[in-house]
């Protein structure tokens, strides 16, 4: 809330270089941010009585506006990249897939790793969960098993996440 909009009796005012003016009438704050021929902006509504300071409010909003951008620019967003493997995968194809993860997870982004069952190699699911364990090895030093081998339907996969 910004100048005639504070409907407050009572403020807490902090003049522009951060010095406390005291409490004061909103009437008396914004006449002393007239005279200064700046804004009067309500920065702490909940306090009693709320604070207020003088100051500047497009440059204020400008600055906000600024951090915000500076924030998300420096944030990272985690994707997880999927890499699908079959169990009976060979040495080549295995080394292939290996080479991909490891370059997703030096980028920072999560692994889900996954083995797909086709018909009767439902029978077989203890190799898959020999190939995501052998895989799990193979990465041990860039990254940490973040979710261990699981069965679901006709999948079975592991998360890894990169080691910090």
């Amino acid at each position: 809330m910004i100048n005639e909009q504070i409907r407050d009796k009572e403020v807490r005012l902090i003049d522009t270089d951060g010095t406390m003016l005291g409490i004061m009438s909103s009437k008396e704050a914004q006449k002393i941010a007239n005279a200064k021929n700046l804004d009067l902006v309500k920065i702490a509504p909940q306090a009693v009585p709320p604070v207020c300071r003088i100051m500047d409010y497009g440059k204020y909003m400008f600055e906000l506006a600024k951090k915000e951008k500076e924030a998300r620019k420096n944030q990272k967003v985690i994707n997880v990249k999927e890499v699908r493997l079959s169990a009976s995968i060979e040495e080549h194809d295995f080394n292939f897939k290996l080479k991909n993860a490891l370059r997703f997870l030096k980028d920072g982004d999560k692994v889900k790793v996954s083995v797909k069952f086709r018909g009767r190699e439902m029978n077989y699911t203890s190799l898959g969960q020999q190939v995501l364990e052998k895989f799990a090895e193979a990465v041990k030093d860039v990254a940490v098993v973040e979710k261990k081998p699981k069965l679901e339907g006709r999948n079975m996969f592991m998360i890894l996440n990169p080691k910090q």
